[in-house]
């Protein structure tokens, strides 16, 4: 029957716990034995008790020498990286010191650009200031310029477009003016038209002009007599045509 897994955890029983150091402990210096022997490598194996005690093991003559050799495998890489580091953090501060010095001297250069600051330059500098300043209103002017001439090209060829439009427009309205000369006999027409309309007879609105004295209703003024006469008379002037009246 096999043996049962073994709960990793303190023993609390000190006689147990003392029991299976010493037979782990054998075990663990028989390990390193056999690996030293079996495969030609250097180990080096140290354990301290719970009472302080040392055990150790080295396949080498020294385990000063293991140690050492350790210490310049693993220690080495971290020294070797935290110089790298240091190094690196050292370059970024001197590239940040020469950013800040230039900084520094543009803005100064700007402040003189502006005429400020100008009492400590001697004549060079004030003559190389001066060029710099020429050579900076050149490119503006220069820049400027080409910017007018952009925007000249532009109004020029809208006012070609612009005349182009006119001309077709003037074009067209030329082409109706001819359409209208070459056919007069439309408007000819329209007059006739006009012309050959009957005129109404002068007789058939006679009778409203000459009479004026029609009346509506009853006109208690008028009396029976003269409101047959004047009956009388409009029949006769309705009969009689206008022109006989």
């Amino acid at each position: 029957m096999g043996r049962g897994k073994v709960e990793l955890k303190r023993i609390e029983n000190k006689i147990n716990r003392q029991v299976t150091f010493a037979k782990r402990r054998n075990g663990l210096l028989k390990k390193a034995y056999e690996l030293s022997v079996l495969c030609d490598a250097e180990v080096a194996l140290i354990i301290f008790s719970s009472r302080g005690k040392l055990y150790e093991f080295c396949s080498s003559p020294s385990m000063h020498k293991t140690l050492e050799k350790y210490e310049r495998c693993s220690y080495g890489t971290l020294q070797a990286n935290h110089q790298s580091a240091k190094e690196t953090q050292q370059a970024s501060y001197e590239e940040y010191i020469k950013l800040k010095e230039k900084h520094e001297a543009l803005q100064h250069l700007q402040r003189q650009f502006f005429g400020e600051d100008l009492g400590r330059l001697g004549l060079e500098e004030l003559e190389q200031l001066e060029t710099q300043l020429g050579s900076s209103l050149g490119q503006v002017r220069s820049l400027k310029t080409r910017n007018q001439l952009d925007k000249l090209s532009e109004l020029q060829r809208k006012e070609e477009m612009l005349l182009e439009a006119n001309n077709i427009l003037s074009m067209k309205l030329e082409e109706i003016n001819a359409a209208r000369r070459s056919h007069p006999w439309a408007a000819e027409e329209q007059n006739i038209t006009y012309s050959n309309q009957p005129a109404h007879s002068e007789g058939s609105f006679g009778h409203l002009h000459s009479n004026g004295t029609l009346h509506f209703g009853h006109n208690p003024g008028v009396t029976a007599h003269e409101r047959t006469v004047a009956t009388s008379e409009q029949d006769v002037h309705s009969l009689i045509p206008g022109w006989m009246l």
